[in-house]
């Protein structure tokens, strides 16, 4: 069995995911999802399509590390993961990720044509919280 890991940038209207390689090293920016009532049902397939054993879902906290109104959307979000998938779900502080995103997309020279750029941004706002988690995960392995 892998033991890939989902990473889940949570919008209102998009939804962007990230994917790890299976050693669970490096987070790639997989696709964006709309937010619409089938979203489960989508990440569900994902998940079978990858064989993945845990999700990782950006927390929104405002500057001073609390919970916000956009919080509640991510906890109403979490509940119909946990009461769906039965897998392992993990939340991670996603603070800056987008612009952090924004700011690998410039490095990397990413042509903003090649797809729509809010699309590429949310998927990859995922990997870098993907990322973060398995830069964590990683620290305490070597530790």
């Amino acid at each position: 069995m892998s033991n890939r890991i989902i990473g889940v940038d949570f919008g209102s209207r998009r939804i962007g995911i990230a994917i790890s390689d299976p050693m669970n090293i490096i987070a790639t920016g997989l696709c964006v999802i709309e937010n619409s009532p089938n979203v489960i049902q989508k990440i569900e397939e994902l998940i079978k399509k990858y064989d993945v054993n845990k999700i990782v879902v950006g927390m929104p906290l405002n500057l001073k590390g609390n919970k916000g109104i956009k919080a509640q959307e991510v906890n109403v979000f979490l509940k119909l993961l946990d009461q769906s998938l039965g897998i392992e779900i993990i939340t991670l502080d996603e603070r800056f990720s987008t612009k952090q995103a924004q700011i690998t997309m410039r490095e990397m020279n990413i042509k903003k044509n090649r797809l729509r750029k809010k699309d590429r941004i949310d998927a990859m706002a995922a990997a870098v919280i993907l990322q973060n988690y398995l830069d964590k995960i990683n620290h305490l392995k070597s530790i």
